[in-house]
């Protein structure tokens, strides 16, 4: 209803471009700043995990209460030096599981070290272990960027064969705008909360380029039919303030869907996909907001860039 009283309504979109794009000035200053601070100590924008910098990890669960630096001991006693351990707590909120992050372990390294965790810790069940060789993990990272790169750019040849250049760019300075915001979030994570990402958060931005994108095109259509049919006097503001209107019901209800199915994952999906859903569930948040804040008003903001310097 409230979605419903806001397209019915006066409210006008366009003429609050210095607001929308000042929220977004503060959601990613924090980020960008995270960024360049992570940049200049791990030499990337967030923490790598073992899937793009190679090594081990191990997810184990303790049948009692565990002490992160009581297992830490154990592993580098093996003769690990470079030893991350993270715990997570279960139900009643005591910390049980551990996720042990080494360099590659060996099959034999694995359960020497698997065996003494089992004497000087106690008994535990193997739920997860993974090991990924450097070069591999290079190689990760190497087509991770390339397929962002590659999906940016077969985005903007689509959007400007099928709309305009102008559509395309603005459409992609919104995407800029969600994946900076995306990864700013997890590098603040990884500063903080020493949060890794790994194959999976390639794939969360992925899929938030691709639903913001299509969001973002929604209106971009409804603003392309509004102008065949525009007043002698509608502005192109007008024309965009009228597309928004009707469309950010079906824009907000798509992405409430998703949000509520992804907050049901986030609080019961388990350990290993948390952060992936986690980041979803941002990506989505911020996508929605981009598609209906900025998108438009950049558009509009480059046109009239464009009317002003052919007036001069």
């Amino acid at each position: 209803m409230a979605v419903r009283r806001l397209e019915e309504s006066d409210f006008d979109f366009m003429s609050r471009k210095p607001l929308w794009f000042g929220i977004s000035g503060i959601l990613l200053v924090p980020g960008i700043i995270a960024i360049i601070y992570s940049m200049l100590t791990f030499g990337s924008p967030v923490r790598l995990g073992i899937d793009f910098t190679g090594g081990t990890l191990a997810q184990l669960t303790f049948q009692k209460a565990t002490a992160a630096q009581e297992i830490m001991k154990v592993v580098e006693a093996q003769g690990f030096k470079e030893v991350h351990v993270q715990m997570a707590t279960d139900k009643a909120g005591q910390p049980v599981t551990a996720l042990i992050r080494t360099k590659t372990m060996t099959n034999e390294q694995r359960l020497k070290t698997m065996d003494a965790i089992k004497t000087k810790v106690g008994p535990f069940s193997a739920d997860r272990f993974e090991s990924v060789g450097p070069t591999i993990g290079k190689e990760l990272l190497q087509n991770a960027v390339w397929s962002v790169a590659l999906t940016l750019l077969g985005i903007i040849g689509y959007i400007s064969y099928r709309y305009q250049f102008d559509f395309a760019a603005c459409a992609i300075s919104a995407l800029v705008h969600d994946v900076l915001f995306l990864f700013g979030t997890f590098s603040l994570l990884g500063l903080l909360l020493n949060v890794e990402v790994d194959s999976l958060f390639v794939t969360a931005v992925m899929t938030v380029v691709g639903f913001s994108v299509h969001d973002t095109i929604v209106i971009y259509d409804r603003i392309r039919e509004n102008m065949r049919n525009a007043g002698k006097r509608d502005t192109f503001d007008d024309v965009a303030n009228r597309s928004i209107k009707q469309t950010i019901a079906r824009s907000i209800n798509t992405s409430l869907t998703v949000c509520l199915t992804l907050l049901a994952l986030l609080l019961f999906g388990g350990e290993t996909i948390r952060w992936f859903v986690f980041a979803m569930l941002l990506g989505i948040m911020i996508g929605t907001y981009s598609s209906i804040f900025n998108a438009s008003q950049l558009l509009s903001a480059w046109r009239m860039v464009g009317v002003k310097r052919n007036a001069v």
